[in-house]
């Protein structure tokens, strides 16, 4: 195990009918709120007009930044930005998933910023202040709601970078299950294999003697795999929806599993690329990258990869050899997203082979890529074309 620190000083709001308390929490921290919500499914279960009159009634000015897309755009962070500016907004407040609070960590890190806020997603800046911000959690995928990663879309570049900074964890994060009871079918998909998926990228490690931490990545990936048909079965499923919730908010918050342990995010940064061409759902690219990404590094250490597949997903090993068990536990894998749903192939999307090489270019380019194997230029593009 490696040496660390953790902090998270975000503070967790869990529960039915935690959404009653954002006007006051709220008011702790601000006085002038920018409201960043998605394009309308908040009205429609009238949580937005609940917010807002919650935010009002304690005493806050609310200005808005609807429509918020599911792969944020560079062009509505700026929207943001200068809203906060115009108005002297002083805390933003995000209610939505994944895509929706990080569009929010952008724009609080760029409103104090003088120069371009994609200086902190390209590393030409370091972000050293943010406006505070906190949030309404509606969606159980991205973990966004307790970390301070943003990942937003240069759509005129078709880039897709991200940050990360302990300026932008939220203040405080809402996370009441039920206002996940309708979520469509695909989000509550395509966000199980975003939480597995972060836990993916921690678990494969080649750092040794970690064995708590690996057994924290099981037993959230074991979670997610019970409870992800029960909800799709019963999307009203109380004890599965809190489940999921729970599962994606411990997958993804700072390195509370994995702490000690080298993380790998190589197939982050390929779907990154895909996405950024194409815009397909995060979630989705995923489930179809990341069983090529396993069978493409599993030998580099095909123990934990054994171990993956007789915890995980109960593979029998006797009479198998090591490689015959981890192939079985990656095809498990495949066959669990395929189940629930999940695409397979990019080919699922209309994304042929024409801009692979313009997409593994990218994802190497500030050097290699994954620590689990590193990975070129060469490497990148086999995955992608494992995935076609």
């Amino acid at each position: 195990m490696n040496s660390f620190q953790f902090v998270n000083p975000t503070h967790i709001v869990f529960g039915e009918g935690t959404a009653n308390q954002v006007g006051q929490l709220t008011a702790k921290h601000g006085k002038t709120v920018l409201l960043v919500y998605g394009s309308g499914s908040v009205k429609k279960t009238g949580l937005y007009d609940k917010t807002v009159s919650l935010l009002q009634d304690a005493g806050v000015t609310v200005h808005e930044l609807p429509n918020i897309e599911p792969n944020p755009r560079l062009s509505t962070v700026n929207k943001g930005i200068a809203i906060c500016r115009e108005q002297s907004v002083d805390f933003i407040l995000a209610v939505g998933g994944g895509s929706v609070i990080d569009a929010a960590k952008a724009i609080a890190a760029g409103v104090p910023y003088d120069g371009d806020v994609w200086d902190f997603f390209t590393g030409k800046a370091v972000i050293e202040k943010a406006l505070p911000i906190g949030t309404i959690l509606t969606l159980a995928a991205t973990g966004s709601e307790m970390n301070g990663s943003s990942v937003v879309t240069n759509w005129e570049e078709n880039l897709k970078r991200a940050f990360g900074s302990s300026h932008t964890y939220p203040k405080f994060s809402i996370l009441d299950p039920t206002l996940t009871y309708t979520v469509p079918r695909n989000h509550t998909v395509n966000g199980a294999v975003d939480i597995m998926s972060h836990v993916f990228e921690q678990y494969f490690s080649l750092t040794e003697n970690t064995p708590l931490q690996e057994r924290f990545c099981e037993s959230i990936l074991q979670t997610v795999i019970e409870n992800v048909e029960l909800a799709l079965e019963n999307p009203e499923h109380a004890a599965a929806r809190a489940n999921l919730m729970w599962s994606g908010t411990m997958a993804l918050n700072g390195g509370m599993i994995s702490v000690g342990m080298a993380n790998d995010w190589a197939s982050h940064g390929i779907e990154h690329e895909v996405s950024a061409i194409y815009d397909i759902p995060h979630g989705a690219g995923l489930a179809v990258i990341f069983p090529n990404w396993m069978k493409y590094v599993h030998e580099e250490r095909i123990d934990r990869f054994v171990q993956y597949a007789t915890r995980v997903w109960g593979v029998n090993p006797a009479g198998k050899s090591d490689q015959e068990i981890a192939l079985e536990g990656i095809q498990a894998t495949r066959d669990f997203f395929t189940r629930i749903g999940a695409e397979s192939r990019l080919a699922d999307f209309e994304i042929g082979s024409e801009k692979l090489d313009r997409m593994a270019e990218e994802a190497v380019r500030y050097g290699a890529i994954g620590s689990f194997k590193r990975l070129e230029k060469q490497d990148v593009k086999a995955i992608l074309e494992l995935s076609l």
